[in-house]
């Protein structure tokens, strides 16, 4: 075990320390900046990641095993809604790749302000990375002759994150908040306002970015833009019932895990009757979903001591607002993937309602009860987690999965992206954050 000073002197303290968070922050260290890092380093981290999401992952669940009461039983639910969770985001990934839009033809500010919404909506039926892996070859396409940065920046704002602010389905962190009992149409009932609002907020801005950009065209080129309509096709719509096929799996009983069954059989009937040219078309690869299911592993396995720490010590720091989640959870998921931010967050909603629980439900300690308690008392915590974590996954090209996807397809096709840098400096900070600050503000 390559973390063994760190079991002893856990073991030693007893019970769950702060040093066994040390893998878990490694591990995101690590999935943030290695993309980064210069060529060599990069190439390593791409060949060994696997390898080193497991061995971290393996570290702490050895010690749970080891010294930690019914360690066994904690290690075998965390796989179980990990298992859920891949399955989930794989099905998905496979079934989008099986669907190619092709248009012709340059579009104008207006409509490309439709396919934007467009996107934020379809990214709650198949995600932000199905949606985003769908639409961002169009996206470029429909805008060859002027594509900006801006064009890459906005998409990856609205298709690649706060589109999917809806559903469980979305995005992955609200996935993970369905499994720990938040129901799955509970944050369209309760966030619908605030995601209309922040969306037509950025559209808005985008519409100033893009109609600036179109005045510009020469006048030829705008009266044939504005008189030649764009064509459209639509391949593999077989995917189409495939999508809702796994979208309807997410309500069957977990028992068995026949959910999963279902996802999994629904991804494999879709790879194999989807005609390869579409699969050629999308460039499809399962480079990304493999990245994923490695490195989730180790998160889920190393954010056990994680969890458990704000299980018993959440009500320390003191979170008592809506607008504390929100923004603590969107810092965090602005430099960390936002899956393990609202895991982490969402725990440490219930640890505070838990403190302030009856004595009896803090005795049966039973999650249906804790979350159902935390739905009802404070739902604007749970908001506030939501929200935050998948806005603010916009903030930085790491924030959230599809962002460096969109980013590598954009670059390959010949348009010109924003640095790393360039990216928080020149949109982030300026456009983005003041519109999602004011949404907390007023919302929350």
């Amino acid at each position: 075990m390559i973390f063994t000073p760190i079991i002893v002197v856990a073991t030693l303290t007893g019970g769950i320390t702060p040093l066994l968070l040390v893998p878990f922050a490694l591990l995101l260290l690590l999935i943030a900046t290695m993309p980064l890092s210069p060529p060599g380093l990069k190439h390593l981290w791409e060949k060994f990641y696997p390898a080193i999401s497991l061995a971290l992952g393996a570290g702490v669940a050895g010690f749970y095993l080891v010294k930690i009461p019914a360690g066994g039983t904690e290690i075998g639910h965390t796989l179980g809604e990990y298992f859920a969770f891949i399955a989930l985001v794989g099905s998905l990934y496979v079934v989008a790749g099986g669907i190619h839009l092709k248009v012709k033809g340059e579009a104008t500010p207006l409509a490309n302000v439709v396919f934007l919404a467009v996107g934020a909506i379809i990214a709650n039926l198949i995600g932000t990375t199905g949606a985003s892996m769908v639409m961002i070859r169009p996206w470029i396409r429909m805008n060859k002759i002027r594509a900006s940065p801006y064009h890459v920046v906005f998409f990856i704002f609205v298709v690649s994150n706060v589109g999917g602010a809806l559903t469980p389905v979305g995005d992955p962190p609200l996935f993970l908040g369905f499994l720990r009992g938040v129901p799955f149409f509970w944050l369209i009932d309760h966030v619908m306002v605030q995601w209309l609002a922040t969306l037509a907020a950025i559209l808005a801005v985008f519409y100033g970015f893009d109609q600036r950009s179109y005045a510009r065209m020469p006048a030829k080129i705008r009266h044939d833009v504005e008189t030649h309509a764009e064509t459209w096709r639509f391949d593999g719509a077989i995917n189409v019932l495939f999508l809702l096929a796994v979208v309807g799996a997410v309500f069957l009983p977990e028992k068995l895990f026949l959910r999963e069954a279902v996802m999994l059989g629904v991804a494999l009937a879709s790879w194999l009757l989807t005609p390869k040219e579409v699969h050629a078309e999308n460039h499809f690869s399962f480079g990304p979903i493999k990245e994923v299911a490695w490195l989730f592993l180790g998160i889920f396995l190393t954010m056990m001591p994680a969890l458990g720490y704000l299980a018993e010590h959440g009500q320390e720091f003191g979170f008592t607002r809506p607008l504390h989640y929100y923004f603590a959870s969107g810092a965090l998921s602005s430099v960390l993937d936002n899956a393990p931010t609202y895991a982490n967050f969402f725990q440490l909603a219930q640890a505070t309602t838990m403190a302030q629980a009856p004595a009896a439900l803090a005795a049966t300690a039973n999650p249906a009860a804790i979350t159902e308690l935390l739905l009802t008392q404070h739902p604007l915590y749970v908001i506030g987690v939501s929200l935050g974590s998948v806005f603010f996954g916009a903030m930085t090209y790491i924030g959230n999965g599809p962002n460096f996807m969109v980013k590598a397809i954009a670059h390959d096709a010949g348009v010109h992206c924003p640095t790393f840098f360039g990216y928080i400096f020149k949109y982030s900070l300026p456009v983005l954050l003041p519109i999602l600050a004011v949404s907390g503000w007023l919302f929350l």
